[in-house]
C-alpha cells in the first residue's frame, strides 16, 4: 500500500530508532510490572495518533472524539485526557477494565464485534493489539468504520501472527503451530496461557490486513492512507511492501483509513 497522507512529516519525525529501542525495553516489564510497560505504551499511542491526525490534515487531538476499542485497564485514558481529547474506551472484559485500579467515567462495556454506539459517532476510532484476540478481526474493523464519522480516521494496529511476538507469552513456539505451542506452554507451566490459541489468540497475518484495507478502498467504505510497522523506525517501513518477508519482519502492523461514504456499502465476503 502506498502512503496517501497529505503531510507525512509529523509521523516520520515520531518513528525514530530511539523510540523503537525505548518501546522494546519497556516490553520486558509487561508481566511483572505492567504499569512500566502500559504507561509508556499509552503515551506512545497518544503521540502516534496525534502524529497520524496531523499527517492526515485533521489537526491535533484536542477536542477530538476518540473511541479506543479494547482499551483495557485505563492507562490509555490518562494519556488522551492530558492531550484534551474526548476519549471513550469500549472493553468486553470487566476484569481487564479494573485490573489497574484506574477509574474512567468514559469506559463502556461492549464487544468490538457489535459496538454499542450510533453510526458516525467518533472523529477517530482506533484499536491497539486487539485484532489478534478476536475470531473475526475484519468484522471488528467494519464496526469501527461504522462508528467513525464520514471523513474521520480509523487506526487499526495489531500483532502479526508470524512475527516474533505473534505467540505472545508462548514465545517463539508458535512457529511450531498454535495448537502445539499451547500444549507446550500448558505442559511447562501447568496452566493455560492467558492468550489461548483458538480461544483468545488467533492467526492474523500482515497480508490479510493489507488486503482488507485495499478492499475498503475498492468498495468506497474508506480510503486507505497508510500502512507501516508500528515499532520500527521510519527507514524500515519498506518491509510492509515485501511479500513473505513482511509476515515475519513486521511484528505489528498499523493501518490508517479515512472513512468514506455514508452509509457504508455492503461488506465484502471476507472473514
Amino acid at each position: 500500500m502506498r502512503h496517501r497522507l497529505p503531510n507525512p512529516a509529523p509521523l516520520r519525525r515520531l518513528a525514530t530508532l530511539r523510540r523503537s529501542v525505548g518501546l522494546l525495553a519497556a516490553f520486558r516489564h509487561e508481566r511483572e510490572r505492567p504499569e512500566l510497560f502500559y504507561g509508556p505504551l499509552a503515551e506512545d499511542t497518544a503521540e502516534l495518533l496525534a502524529a497520524i491526525a496531523a499527517a492526515a490534515g485533521a489537526g491535533g487531538l484536542r477536542g477530538m472524539r476518540i473511541l479506543d476499542v479494547g482499551g483495557g485497564p485505563g492507562y490509555f485514558g490518562r494519556a488522551f485526557a492530558e492531550r484534551g481529547a474526548d476519549y471513550v474506551t469500549c472493553e468486553p472484559d470487566v476484569g481487564e477494565m479494573a485490573a489497574a485500579g484506574i477509574r474512567l467515567d468514559s469506559s463502556v462495556r461492549g464487544s468490538g464485534l457489535a459496538l454499542p454506539f450510533r453510526d458516525g459517532a467518533f472523529d477517530l476510532t482506533y484499536s491497539s493489539n486487539v485484532a489478534e484476540h478476536v475470531a473475526e478481526p475484519w468484522r471488528m474493523g467494519r464496526e469501527m468504520l461504522r462508528v467513525t464519522r464520514p471523513g474521520g480516521l480509523m487506526v487499526y494496529s495489531y500483532t502479526c501472527w508470524w512475527g516474533p511476538f505473534g505467540g505472545h507469552e508462548m514465545g517463539l513456539t508458535h512457529y511450531l503451530g498454535g495448537a502445539r505451542a499451547r500444549r507446550l506452554y500448558e505442559r511447562r507451566h501447568g496452566r493455560r496461557p492467558k492468550n489461548a490459541y483458538g480461544e483468545s489468540l488467533f492467526e492474523v497475518g500482515c497480508a490479510e490486513g493489507l488486503a482488507w484495507a485495499a478492499e475498503q478502498g475498492r468498495t468506497g467504505a474508506a480510503e486507505p492512507l497508510a500502512a507501516f510497522p508500528r515499532y520500527h523506525p521510519r527507514w524500515a517501513w519498506w518491509l510492509t511492501r515485501v511479500p513473505v518477508l513482511r509476515e515475519v519482519a513486521v511484528s505489528n502492523l498499523v493501518l490508517v483509513l479515512r472513512r468514506g461514504a455514508d452509509p457504508l456499502p455492503a461488506p465484502p465476503a471476507m472473514r
